[in-house]
């Protein structure tokens, strides 16, 4: 089919594969998997599918079909629990409204869990990090702190029932808020993972040529992140993150309140919001469809004509 190409071939850190079939239909494909980042199967299932998902709602697209990834240690540990894991993804995936057609098992000493997720997409409403200009308006619709949190539930700080709220928001998917921005027109939308706010920011502001000025008081943040951070339950991720990311920021705020801030900007999430960029004039009707739809959208910034990647924080 000589009509049949990558779509996205071009663009700078694209969120998922994007294939286009026709002038109105595109595959969008992705994998994620990792291990455990809470202690109970069924919560873990359902946070590492919804992490799975998050590309394709990044893109715009509605996931279609999945396929699980498991590694798990059989040989010592009961089937019970990889039941567990997989039906909490299973039951993600269904809320997606996709289908699950099969998956593959490894024998490994520690568990890990994802999905390879294939979704759909009409090429002229696809959603890049490429499309952000000066003035556009910077939405997050998950609060951040996650690494953080999770770092703490592994030295025993806090349970899960103290940090159910970030337990909530990991395993909530992206779907209400990636409808939102395709209805609304956003310009550019990105998913924040691994490499935290301040690495996929970067991504979205080099691919769209462009900086961005971000209001560190705006900035949400799970109950409990910054408290955890104060006693340096911090993941490694964090530290990485910044040292690679920081000479790409202009610090313009309170210099006390830099070091904290910066870390938890650079704070690697699982199963993070989408950070959506959205003309001025569609901003008001952005956050009321996202408040409709029961997503908590907050401005925290604008995009500026500046060196492509530069990120200013006051």
């Amino acid at each position: 089919m000589e009509d049949v190409r990558y779509l996205n071939r071009e663009q700078h850190f694209a969120d998922a594969g994007v294939y286009q079939l026709d002038d109105d239909l595109a595959l969008v494909q992705t994998v994620d998997f990792f291990t455990p980042v809470v202690d109970e199967p069924y919560l873990f299932g359902q946070i590492a599918a919804a992490n799975s998902l998050s590309d394709v709602y990044a893109m715009g697209g509605k996931p279609l079909t999945a396929l699980n990834l498991i590694c798990f240690p059989s040989s010592c540990q009961p089937l019970e629990i990889m039941e567990r894991i997989l039906r909490g993804g299973f039951d993600k995936i269904q809320e997606a409204g996709a289908a699950l057609i099969g998956g593959h098992s490894v024998e490994d000493r520690e568990p890990k869990y994802g999905l390879a997720v294939t979704g759909v997409v009409n090429p002229r409403q696809m959603l890049t990090t490429a499309g952000a200009r000066p003035g556009d308006r910077l939405i997050l619709t998950k609060p951040l702190g996650t690494g953080i949190i999770t770092t703490a539930l592994k030295g025993e700080i806090f349970t899960e029932h103290e940090v159910q709220e970030a337990i909530r928001g990991m395993a909530a998917l992206n779907a209400a808020a990636s409808r939102a921005a395709v209805e609304q027109g956003a310009s550019a939308c990105t998913d924040i993972t691994g490499f935290g706010l301040l690495g996929h920011l970067h991504e979205l502001l080099i691919s769209s040529g462009v900086g961005a000025r971000l209001e560190s008081a705006a900035i949400p943040f799970y109950p409990g992140a910054q408290e955890a951070a104060a006693q340096g339950l911090i993941p490694g991720g964090a530290y990485r993150n910044l040292d690679y990311y920081q000479n790409a920021v202009q610090w313009q705020g309170d210099s006390a309140l830099k070091d904290d801030t910066l870390i938890l900007l650079a704070d690697p999430q699982t199963s993070g919001g989408l950070l959506i960029a959205v003309p001025p004039a569609r901003l008001e009707a952005l956050l009321a469809s996202l408040a409709q739809s029961g997503v908590a959208g907050r401005a925290i910034g604008t995009i500026e004509e500046a060196p492509a990647g530069t990120m200013i924080i006051a």
